[in-house]
Parts: C-alpha cells; structure tokens; sequence
C-alpha cells in the first residue's frame, strides 16, 4: 500500500464558475462562496508543478501553500494540568 502526503493550498479565484475545473489537481475539501477561494489538497511529489499549472490559469488570482506540514505538533509540555483535569471531571 502506498502513503502519500499530502499538503493543502488555498486557491483564490476571480469567479467560482471555474472551481470544478480544479478537481483534476486534486481533492477540493472547501469551498468559500463569499471570499471566492478554494481549499485543495494534492501530493507533495507533485505539488511544484501543480502551483505552476493553476498560476498559469487566467480565473486564479492566487495560490498559497498550506504550513501545515513544515509545523512541529509535537508540543514539549504535553501533559495536562492535575488541577485543570479534576476540575473537568466535576461536571460529570
């Protein structure tokens, strides 16, 4: 079984008649009908080559990668507070 990561990037869009021509790029998990952009994710392999192909289109205003991914989540205080954890279990 092969794993890809996969890394998210906002696309920004002059008008959203054009934001189903996007699904070939990708997985469309949102999009925003106010602010005009959408939410794709797509494999890091390819993902240079994907932001040049939509920046060519003459509908996208933008294209922003997703941090995400270069963020550590491993945070070093990980343990919750003993005081806090007993006050949660009071409502119970």
């Amino acid at each position: 079984m092969l794993v890809c990561n996969r890394q998210g990037l906002a696309v920004w869009l002059t008008s959203l008649k054009f934001a189903r021509q996007l699904r070939r790029f990708g997985n469309v998990h949102y999009v925003s009908k106010k602010m005009k952009y959408v939410v794709l994710y797509c494999d890091q392999d390819r993902l240079e080559e994907t932001i040049q192909k939509l920046e060519s289109f003459h509908f996208v205003r933008d294209v922003q990668r997703s941090m995400r991914p270069l963020l550590k989540t491993e945070f070093q205080n990980a343990k919750p507070d003993k005081a806090k954890e007993y006050d949660y279990k009071m409502g119970l």
